[in-house]
């Protein structure tokens, strides 16, 4: 039965197998999520070693599922005489997916845990959709990589399935502790059981959709998939220095912080470089 079931996934097409793939992430995500029917508060020396093992994850994935390949791919092209160097090529793709959420944490209304204004523009809007928006804003980078791994597998020498599925199952891991960290703090805020969890699982939701776009681009713009691999890994590095690692550290337990940070690292390297 797991010989066919896999041997029916290989078959499908790549935006297929990225959308059943990002709904496992989703998938991870609810069930961290639903721990506040279980917890209403959580240590905060768990929270930030969470925080710095899904900092850890995104890292190791930014960099071996994401800027290796992309960079191997610029390689090739520029030695047969297409496209601009390798180191600019990757370069270019890194700064823009910083800088679109960057520019999209500028003008986007959004509110995170613990903060104590709201950010981006002016909005009359609930704070829970403002919770909403600023979990979808920075899980983007996760579901994009995800379809970009899932295209690159039929268009990319290097590129293999099993990579595909490590990075998958890399962000998955990460989501469990991500959905608690999200769910648990607004339940302690006074915020109920079922709402808690909505808000929490929703920071999945948008997984499946930038999943499917990175997917359709990379299919279609070929040309293109170093950059898309590079924005992706910006676009990841950029929720890291922005948002995990400054929290994880806010409460004074650093070296819980890092040791997640290098757990999350090494498991992520490890899956990668085992299975991919």
């Amino acid at each position: 039965m797991v010989y066919y079931s896999v041997d029916w996934f290989v078959r499908q097409s790549a935006v297929l197998q990225t959308l059943l793939a990002t709904l496992f992430t989703w998938g991870i995500t609810a069930l961290g999520a639903a721990m506040v029917f279980f917890f209403k508060t959580i240590n905060r020396k768990v929270l930030d070693g969470m925080l710095g093992f899904a900092g850890g994850v995104m890292t190791a994935a930014s960099f071996f599922s994401l800027l290796v390949p992309a960079l191997d791919m610029a390689t090739a092209a520029h030695e047969t005489g297409r496209g601009l160097s390798p180191w600019a090529v990757v370069v270019l793709g890194f700064v823009a997916g910083g800088l679109f959420l960057r520019l999209a944490d500028c003008f986007l209304p959004h509110h995170h845990i613990g903060a104590g204004k709201d950010e981006g523009i002016k909005t009359a809007w609930s704070r829970s959709v403002l919770l909403v928006l600023a979990i979808t804003l920075h899980n983007i980078p996760e579901g994009l990589a995800v379809g970009v791994g899932f295209g690159a597998v039929s268009l990319v020498p290097g590129a293999s399935l099993a990579g595909a599925l490590s990075l998958a199952l890399g962000i998955g891991l990460q989501n469990f502790p991500e959905g608690a960290a999200v769910s648990i703090p607004l339940r302690r805020e006074g915020m109920s059981r079922g709402r808690s969890f909505l808000i929490g699982q929703a920071s999945g939701f948008v997984e499946p959709l930038a999943g499917i776009l990175g997917a359709i681009l990379v299919s279609s713009i070929q040309a293109a998939l170093p950059y898309t691999l590079s924005f992706a890994a910006g676009a990841m590095i950029f929720v890291v220095a922005e948002e995990l690692i400054p929290e994880a550290y806010r409460k004074g337990n650093d070296h819980i912080a890092t040791a997640g940070f290098m757990l999350g690292f090494a498991l992520m390297m490890a899956l990668d470089v085992g299975l991919g």
